[in-house]
């Protein structure tokens, strides 16, 4: 039997913690509409994952909340399960689900069988992490310039945002 995995609604959280997490919306920067545009279908698009779980090769340096909380790690279409680490520095993130499948945070080999069963052209060679817990988001801007570089020299034209 499986454990169910429980969202956390914001009228169920702890005053302290809604106030909280309400005062950062009231500060998060307005983006704009992004502008929709047609292309290949599905079936023809080459898919990377990026996530927000803190994920990272076991081995490498773990996210510390400080000057690797921005960075992302790159994480090969072959890494073995037993091989992700998740290192995500708030305290209040809840790990089971990881725990109980890595699929959750890091769909892979959900996107697998969608290539396998053609409805997606080909899973990307490099997958990507970042440690969700930074503020204020525009520290990412950087880091993701550079990302979609290597998104494009991937030949990646669509991802699964994964936000933890």
């Amino acid at each position: 039997m499986s454990k169910g995995i429980i969202m956390v609604r914001l009228a169920d959280l702890p005053e302290s913690d809604r106030e909280h997490h309400l005062a950062r919306l009231k500060i998060m920067p307005q983006l704009a509409v992004p502008k929709l545009v047609s292309g290949v279908s599905l079936s023809q698009r080459r898919v990377a994952i990026i996530t927000t779980a803190g994920l990272h090769l076991r081995g490498e340096q773990a996210y510390d909340g400080q000057g690797s909380g921005i960075d992302y790690r790159v994480i090969p279409v072959n890494t073995p399960e037993k091989d992700l680490v998740m290192s995500h520095v708030s305290v209040n993130f809840d790990r089971s689900g990881f725990q109980a499948d890595v699929n959750v945070v890091f769909p892979l080999d959900r996107l697998k069988e969608l290539a396998s069963n053609k409805l997606i052209g080909s899973v990307a060679k490099f997958h990507y992490s970042f440690m969700g817990a930074i503020w204020p988001i525009t520290k990412y801007e950087d880091k993701v310039r550079a990302l979609a570089a290597l998104l494009k020299q991937d030949q990646v034209d669509a991802v699964v945002l994964s936000p933890v």
